[in-house]
């Protein structure tokens, strides 16, 4: 399959463009430009359309320069798009101003980042509670909530080491309870085991597999292939444009 947009494809890029029942994220002929000065322009992503399902499993995957990045950054509501359209849940925040947008990611969307992104000097615990503590929610709730969601990633004798204290494999337990904490519908993890062991690494990759066992639609940003393979559906992005969107090897794998 060549990369094609929307409309080389022969899509009608105004029908349709909304969600059908059960979509949580559909991203339609959506385009990215970057405008380098000299009149130079930069298309980091040209007319994608995407559909995710509630409780899918999904790597979005390729080499860096792809796109997958600014792709990443449009689903968490980080960016907005120069063109195009982005469902999430029935918004379409394509067109929400930047609070709107702020408001929506920490309602909708949970975070988990290559670099862990943990308060040196805090607990895990604490970590855990930031984004509560962001929200109002009163302090008794945040403890509760936060002990639960630790308790959730394994790290019942772990709430009250700091990150220096914690192995890599714990510090993204931790970051994993963080983005569990506001009960997101979707799960956003970008290049989660990138600094850590394959062993390691692995450990996480199933926690992912329980936590979408559990309900929980999971979008996981990649340049690796053993790690996209832990997916149910894999989408491959090269120059800014879709080039493959199929079922993972563990899918197509006969019972």
């Amino acid at each position: 399959m060549t990369s094609q947009t929307a409309s080389e494809a022969g899509l009608d890029t105004n029908a349709a463009a909304g969600p059908n029942e059960g979509e949580v994220i559909v991203v339609h002929d959506l385009w990215k430009t970057y405008d380098m000065g000299s009149e130079q322009q930069v298309h980091a992503l040209q007319g994608v359309t995407v559909r995710i399902k509630h409780n899918e499993y999904v790597a979005i995957m390729g080499p860096s320069g792809s796109g997958k990045s600014t792709l990443m950054n449009l689903i968490g509501c980080l960016d907005t798009p120069s063109r195009g359209q982005y469902w999430l849940n029935g918004h379409l925040v394509s067109e929400l101003n930047d609070d709107e947008l702020a408001r929506i990611r920490n309602k909708e969307i949970g975070f988990v980042f290559q670099t862990f992104n943990l308060l040196a000097r805090a607990t895990a615990l604490h970590n855990v509670e930031l984004p509560l503590i962001y929200n109002g929610t009163p302090a008794a709730e945040r403890l509760q909530r936060a002990e639960a969601a630790l308790r959730a990633v394994n790290l019942d004798g772990r709430m009250h080491h700091k990150p220096n204290e914690l192995s890599g494999g714990q510090r993204q337990r931790v970051a994993i309870a963080r983005a569990l904490i506001n009960r997101p519908s979707i799960i956003l993890a970008d290049e989660p085991t990138g600094n850590l062991d394959s062993k390691t690494g692995d450990e996480i990759m199933a926690l992912f597999d329980e936590l979408h066992s559990r309900g929980n639609t999971i979008v996981l940003v990649t340049h690796e292939p053993d790690i996209a393979e832990y997916a149910h559906r894999v989408v491959h992005i090269r120059d800014g444009k879709i080039f493959s969107d199929q079922p993972s090897s563990r899918v197509r794998k006969p019972e």
